[in-house]
Protein backbone atom coordinates (compact mmCIF):
# COMPACT_ATOMS: atom_id res chain seq x y z
CA UNK A 1 0.00 0.00 0.00
CA UNK A 2 1.58 3.29 -1.12
CA UNK A 3 0.49 6.85 -0.47
CA UNK A 4 0.74 9.76 -2.88
CA UNK A 5 3.67 12.07 -2.22
CA UNK A 6 2.36 15.53 -3.06
CA UNK A 7 5.62 17.46 -2.87
CA UNK A 8 6.20 19.34 -6.12
CA UNK A 9 2.76 18.57 -7.56
CA UNK A 10 0.63 21.59 -8.44
CA UNK A 11 -2.49 21.53 -6.28
CA UNK A 12 -5.85 23.06 -7.00
CA UNK A 13 -7.57 24.98 -4.24
CA UNK A 14 -8.49 22.96 -1.18
CA UNK A 15 -12.03 24.34 -1.38
CA UNK A 16 -12.53 22.89 -4.89
CA UNK A 17 -11.50 19.45 -3.63
CA UNK A 18 -13.63 19.70 -0.51
CA UNK A 19 -16.68 20.53 -2.63
CA UNK A 20 -16.15 17.35 -4.66
CA UNK A 21 -15.74 15.22 -1.53
CA UNK A 22 -18.89 16.75 -0.02
CA UNK A 23 -20.76 15.87 -3.23
CA UNK A 24 -19.58 12.25 -2.91
CA UNK A 25 -20.77 12.13 0.72
CA UNK A 26 -24.14 13.59 -0.36
CA UNK A 27 -24.42 10.78 -2.94
CA UNK A 28 -23.93 8.14 -0.26
CA UNK A 29 -20.17 7.41 -0.26
CA UNK A 30 -19.34 6.63 3.37
CA UNK A 31 -15.95 4.88 3.42
CA UNK A 32 -13.65 7.47 5.04
CA UNK A 33 -10.48 5.86 3.69
CA UNK A 34 -11.81 6.17 0.13
CA UNK A 35 -12.89 9.78 0.72
CA UNK A 36 -9.51 10.68 2.26
CA UNK A 37 -7.55 9.22 -0.65
CA UNK A 38 -9.78 10.92 -3.21
CA UNK A 39 -9.37 14.23 -1.36
CA UNK A 40 -5.57 14.08 -1.64
CA UNK A 41 -5.07 12.48 -5.08
CA UNK A 42 -4.51 15.21 -7.74
CA UNK A 43 -7.12 14.27 -10.38
CA UNK A 44 -5.96 17.08 -12.70
CA UNK A 45 -2.71 15.15 -13.28
CA UNK A 46 -4.68 12.44 -15.08
CA UNK A 47 -6.04 14.76 -17.78
CA UNK A 48 -4.53 16.64 -20.70
CA UNK A 49 -3.95 20.32 -19.92
CA UNK A 50 -6.99 21.44 -21.94
CA UNK A 51 -9.32 19.41 -19.67
CA UNK A 52 -7.50 19.87 -16.34
CA UNK A 53 -9.69 22.81 -15.22
CA UNK A 54 -12.66 20.37 -15.10
CA UNK A 55 -10.83 17.76 -13.02
CA UNK A 56 -12.86 18.27 -9.84
CA UNK A 57 -16.29 18.23 -11.45
CA UNK A 58 -18.28 15.05 -10.79
CA UNK A 59 -18.32 14.03 -14.47
CA UNK A 60 -16.55 11.58 -16.78
CA UNK A 61 -13.97 13.30 -19.01
CA UNK A 62 -12.27 12.26 -22.28
CA UNK A 63 -8.66 11.01 -22.22
CA UNK A 64 -8.29 10.17 -25.94
CA UNK A 65 -8.66 6.90 -27.88
CA UNK A 66 -12.44 7.06 -27.26
CA UNK A 67 -11.77 6.36 -23.56
CA UNK A 68 -12.81 8.36 -20.51
CA UNK A 69 -11.67 9.19 -17.00
CA UNK A 70 -14.56 7.85 -14.91
CA UNK A 71 -16.81 10.16 -12.92
CA UNK A 72 -15.44 10.56 -9.34
CA UNK A 73 -18.68 9.16 -7.86
CA UNK A 74 -18.26 5.93 -9.86
CA UNK A 75 -14.58 5.61 -8.89
CA UNK A 76 -15.51 6.10 -5.23
CA UNK A 77 -18.49 3.73 -5.42
CA UNK A 78 -16.58 0.90 -7.10
CA UNK A 79 -13.64 1.29 -4.73
CA UNK A 80 -15.94 1.31 -1.70
CA UNK A 81 -17.67 -1.87 -2.90
CA UNK A 82 -14.31 -3.55 -3.48
CA UNK A 83 -13.21 -2.74 0.10
CA UNK A 84 -16.42 -3.85 1.84
CA UNK A 85 -14.88 -6.97 3.34
CA UNK A 86 -11.57 -5.26 4.19
CA UNK A 87 -8.54 -4.24 2.11
CA UNK A 88 -7.60 -6.95 -0.43
CA UNK A 89 -3.91 -7.75 -0.84
CA UNK A 90 -3.82 -8.42 -4.61
CA UNK A 91 -6.13 -6.54 -6.97
CA UNK A 92 -6.49 -6.96 -10.75
CA UNK A 93 -7.64 -3.82 -12.57
CA UNK A 94 -9.05 -4.17 -16.09
CA UNK A 95 -8.50 -0.95 -18.04
CA UNK A 96 -5.75 1.27 -16.61
CA UNK A 97 -6.91 4.20 -18.76
CA UNK A 98 -5.51 7.44 -17.34
CA UNK A 99 -4.36 5.62 -14.19
CA UNK A 100 -6.62 7.59 -11.82
CA UNK A 101 -8.54 4.58 -10.51
CA UNK A 102 -5.21 2.72 -10.36
CA UNK A 103 -3.73 5.45 -8.15
CA UNK A 104 -6.75 5.42 -5.82
CA UNK A 105 -6.54 1.63 -5.44
CA UNK A 106 -2.76 1.64 -4.93
CA UNK A 107 -3.21 3.74 -1.78
CA UNK A 108 -5.80 1.38 -0.31
CA UNK A 109 -4.71 -2.19 -1.17
CA UNK A 110 -1.52 -4.28 -1.14
CA UNK A 111 -0.62 -4.64 -4.84
CA UNK A 112 -2.40 -3.50 -8.02
CA UNK A 113 -2.01 -5.49 -11.25
CA UNK A 114 -3.39 -3.26 -13.99
CA UNK A 115 -4.07 -4.34 -17.60
CA UNK A 116 -4.51 -1.85 -20.46
CA UNK A 117 -4.99 -2.66 -24.16
CA UNK A 118 -4.01 0.82 -25.51
CA UNK A 119 -0.22 1.24 -25.27
CA UNK A 120 -0.03 5.10 -25.34
CA UNK A 121 -2.55 5.34 -22.46
CA UNK A 122 -0.55 2.80 -20.48
CA UNK A 123 2.71 4.71 -21.03
CA UNK A 124 1.17 7.96 -19.72
CA UNK A 125 -0.33 6.15 -16.73
CA UNK A 126 3.05 4.58 -15.93
CA UNK A 127 4.67 8.05 -15.87
CA UNK A 128 1.97 9.30 -13.49
CA UNK A 129 2.55 6.39 -11.10
CA UNK A 130 6.23 7.31 -11.09
CA UNK A 131 5.45 10.98 -10.49
CA UNK A 132 3.19 10.07 -7.56
CA UNK A 133 5.76 7.55 -6.25
CA UNK A 134 3.21 4.72 -6.21
CA UNK A 135 5.49 1.68 -6.26
CA UNK A 136 2.95 -1.12 -5.73
CA UNK A 137 1.46 -0.93 -9.26
CA UNK A 138 2.34 -3.54 -11.91
CA UNK A 139 1.24 -2.89 -15.51
CA UNK A 140 0.59 -5.17 -18.46
CA UNK A 141 -0.21 -4.25 -22.08
CA UNK A 142 -2.76 -6.93 -22.94
CA UNK A 143 -6.38 -7.76 -23.74
CA UNK A 144 -8.28 -6.94 -20.52
CA UNK A 145 -10.86 -9.66 -21.04
CA UNK A 146 -8.11 -12.22 -20.55
CA UNK A 147 -7.04 -10.71 -17.22
CA UNK A 148 -3.48 -11.51 -16.11
CA UNK A 149 -3.50 -15.26 -15.41
CA UNK A 150 0.26 -15.48 -14.72
CA UNK A 151 -0.17 -13.16 -11.71
CA UNK A 152 -3.45 -14.65 -10.42
CA UNK A 153 -5.37 -15.59 -8.47
CA UNK A 154 -6.54 -12.18 -7.20
CA UNK A 155 -8.39 -11.24 -4.01
CA UNK A 156 -10.36 -8.65 -5.98
CA UNK A 157 -10.95 -7.61 -9.59
CA UNK A 158 -12.19 -4.20 -10.71
CA UNK A 159 -13.03 -3.33 -14.33
CA UNK A 160 -13.47 0.10 -15.93
CA UNK A 161 -15.05 -1.18 -19.17
CA UNK A 162 -18.26 -3.11 -19.75
CA UNK A 163 -18.47 -6.54 -21.40
CA UNK A 164 -21.84 -7.92 -22.56
CA UNK A 165 -21.25 -10.69 -19.99
CA UNK A 166 -18.48 -11.27 -17.47
CA UNK A 167 -15.56 -13.13 -19.13
CA UNK A 168 -14.99 -16.65 -17.77
CA UNK A 169 -11.24 -15.94 -17.73
CA UNK A 170 -11.78 -13.25 -15.09
CA UNK A 171 -13.97 -15.46 -12.90
CA UNK A 172 -11.29 -18.16 -13.02
CA UNK A 173 -8.68 -15.68 -11.73
CA UNK A 174 -10.79 -14.66 -8.73
CA UNK A 175 -9.54 -16.32 -5.53
CA UNK A 176 -12.02 -18.10 -3.21
CA UNK A 177 -13.56 -15.43 -0.99
CA UNK A 178 -12.67 -12.82 -3.63
CA UNK A 179 -14.87 -10.11 -5.12
CA UNK A 180 -15.23 -8.78 -8.66
CA UNK A 181 -16.77 -5.34 -9.35
CA UNK A 182 -17.54 -4.41 -12.95
CA UNK A 183 -20.10 -2.85 -15.27
CA UNK A 184 -21.93 -5.38 -17.46
CA UNK A 185 -24.23 -4.93 -20.45
CA UNK A 186 -24.67 -3.31 -23.85
CA UNK A 187 -27.09 -0.44 -24.47
CA UNK A 188 -28.12 -0.74 -20.81
CA UNK A 189 -25.39 -1.48 -18.28
CA UNK A 190 -25.46 -2.29 -14.59
CA UNK A 191 -22.68 -2.29 -12.03
CA UNK A 192 -22.39 -5.85 -10.73
CA UNK A 193 -20.64 -7.47 -7.78
CA UNK A 194 -19.61 -11.12 -8.03
CA UNK A 195 -18.48 -12.82 -4.81
CA UNK A 196 -16.70 -16.17 -5.06
CA UNK A 197 -17.96 -18.43 -2.27
CA UNK A 198 -17.36 -22.12 -1.53
CA UNK A 199 -20.62 -22.85 -3.37
CA UNK A 200 -19.73 -20.87 -6.49
CA UNK A 201 -20.38 -17.30 -7.65
CA UNK A 202 -22.98 -14.95 -6.15
CA UNK A 203 -23.98 -11.94 -8.27
CA UNK A 204 -25.47 -8.70 -6.95
CA UNK A 205 -26.72 -5.93 -9.25
CA UNK A 206 -25.93 -2.50 -7.75
CA UNK A 207 -27.10 0.30 -10.07
CA UNK A 208 -27.32 1.45 -13.68
CA UNK A 209 -24.07 2.86 -15.09
CA UNK A 210 -22.52 3.98 -18.38
CA UNK A 211 -19.03 2.77 -19.35
CA UNK A 212 -17.07 2.34 -22.55
CA UNK A 213 -17.38 -1.24 -23.89
CA UNK A 214 -14.71 -3.84 -23.06
CA UNK A 215 -13.00 -4.42 -26.42
CA UNK A 216 -10.78 -7.35 -27.42
CA UNK A 217 -7.22 -7.16 -28.71
CA UNK A 218 -4.51 -4.55 -28.15
CA UNK A 219 -3.55 -1.20 -29.68
CA UNK A 220 0.07 -0.05 -30.09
Amino acid sequence: MSRVDLKGIGMTSQRTRERLIQRLVDQGISNHKVLDVMATTPRHLFLDEAMAHRAYEDVALPIGFQQTLSQPYIVARMTELLLEGGAPERVLEIGTGSGYQTAILAQLVGEVYSVERIKPLQQKARQRMRQLKLRNVHMNHADGGMGWPERGPFDAILAAAAPERIPEDLLRQLAPGGRLVMPVGGATQHLQIVDRTHEGFETTIVEEVRFVPLRPGTVR
